[in-house]
């Protein structure tokens, strides 16, 4: 039989004859077996026990499958910001009052304002764990490849945000009924909620209408009821017609609210109301049964007022019903300021694309006129503070966070039997908009959270 040539080569395994000292040899074997195992032994330990031995490595794989992305342009340390902080700076809508980690003195954090860093931790569900996420929205479902969309989070300028607990969520709103009023991203955010409690408990699917608009979803060990109740622009809307045919046209009354919602606001404890996307169209808007200005029109006799103020103008006058609301004292409202679209290379119509697979890292052409709309929204909610001291109320601003996330939208990679094209409003399931939830946990927590059995703690960042 031929030699090993390792041993072969070796003069203190052979002996003067040249043959092999099989005692020798032996005790060779048995020591490399037992190194073997005592060093398989020290990395199983090392592995298992470490926080996460290979962290680095796995951040630059991560990065390596980013396009668009510059590594420099992003961080993990606080103190360091994105190219574009700077530009998304505005004064607050509102503040969050949070408590320290070391003692209970209350410190001022602005959750609106922040960057979206990378989470190597991931999504907390899946398409796979929540089977309640609709198709229109399923992203992986209908062929989407590149997941990188899913794992970034949102990090405050001041503070940490933390994970979404459904724990938490559930203990505040125990014995109580929250609503979603507005269209389908309203929706969108339910969906989002539904996904992230189902890790806490499983909900009863209790009612859907025939278009699948309103919807009601009961978690019975926690007596909570969650619904959506659609309605396309928060105030009384109808489609125009011409020549006794419908249009893709709507008639806005500004001054006359939509009864679809408001006549169910007094059975509710939590309402989050919002509205957008269906005035991005030729529309005509009315006061007192008149004309008094249009969107996206060219008649000559008609004023041109403009999607920014159409929007900040219906979100006042909801707020101002829920506010004059007697029957509402219970009620806390919070208003969802404007859910940015993507379109590039033309409209939803026009053969509009969203094919980004990363953040944005710089400001944007369209920038400036998303915040223009998200900025009369504010105004409206900032003049409602001021003539109300005891209704509840708080905004959940979400505009500057989603401005920088042209990577969440379905795109091409949707479901909708009666619509073609690509999806650049909505956002995928799990996806970006997650982060209006957990804004949504911490504001109740700010409100209502004192006496949760696990109650949550936003960190200050180091800098501060």
């Amino acid at each position: 039989m031929m030699k090993s040539a390792v041993f072969e080569n070796l003069s203190y395994y052979t002996n003067r004859n040249g043959k092999g000292n099989g005692m020798q040899l032996g005790k060779l074997v048995l020591f490399y077996v037992l190194w073997a195992f005592a060093a398989a032994s020290f990395f199983t330990v090392f592995i298992l026990y470490s926080p996460n031995p290979f962290s680095n490595f796995m951040f630059k794989q991560h990065y390596s499958l980013m396009k668009n992305t510059s590594l420099p342009a992003l961080t993990l340390e606080n103190e360091t910001t994105l190219p574009h902080q700077n530009l998304l700076k505005s004064n607050p809508a509102t503040i969050i009052n949070t408590k320290k980690e070391s003692n209970d003195e209350k410190i001022k954090c602005d959750l609106f304002d922040g960057k979206w860093i990378p989470d190597l931790n991931g999504p907390m569900y899946t398409n796979w764990s929540c089977p309640l996420i609709p198709d229109s929205r399923n992203c992986p479902k209908f062929g989407r490849e590149n997941l990188d969309y899913m794992n970034w989070r949102w990090m405050p300028n001041e503070c940490e945000l933390p994970r979404f607990d459904a724990k938490t969520f559930l203990s505040i709103v125990r014995g109580k009924k929250l609503a979603f009023i507005g269209d389908s991203l309203a929706r969108n955010q339910m969906d989002s909620l539904l996904c992230l409690l189902s890790q806490g408990e499983t909900p009863n699917d209790v009612y859907t209408d025939d278009g699948d608009r309103d919807r009601t979803f009961y978690f019975p060990s926690h007596d909570f009821t969650l619904m959506a109740y659609w309605t396309t622009h928060l105030t009384f809307s109808e489609t125009k017609k011409v020549n006794g045919s419908e249009t893709a046209i709507f008639n806005i009354h500004l001054d006359r609210i939509d009864d679809n919602w408001a006549q169910k606001l007094p059975t509710l404890d939590y309402a989050i109301i919002s509205t957008g996307q269906w005035f991005n169209r030729k529309n005509y808007l009315y006061e007192g049964g008149k004309v008094i200005g249009c969107i996206y029109c060219d008649e000559p006799d008609v004023p041109k007022l403009g999607l920014s103020f159409a929007i900040g103008k219906v979100m006042g006058k909801a707020l101002e019903y829920i506010s004059d609301c007697k029957e509402c004292k219970a009620l806390f409202t919070l208003a969802r300021t404007f859910s940015p679209s993507h379109f590039e290379y033309g409209t939803w119509n026009e053969g509009g694309k969203c094919n980004r697979t990363s953040p944005y890292t710089e400001k944007q052409d369209d920038y400036d006129f998303q915040m223009e709309v998200r900025n009369f929204q504010v105004k409206e909610f900032e003049t409602i503070m001021k003539r109300t001291d005891r209704k509840r109320f708080e905004i959940l601003d979400i505009t500057r966070a989603m401005i920088m996330r042209p990577d969440g939208h379905p795109g091409i990679n949707w479901y909708n039997k009666y619509l073609k094209g690509q999806d650049c409003i909505h956002w995928c399931l799990p996806g970006p908009v997650d982060v209006w939830n957990e804004l949504l946990l911490a504001v109740l927590v700010s409100k209502d959270g004192g006496s949760t059995e696990s109650e949550m703690v936003v960190r200050r960042s180091k800098h501060n």
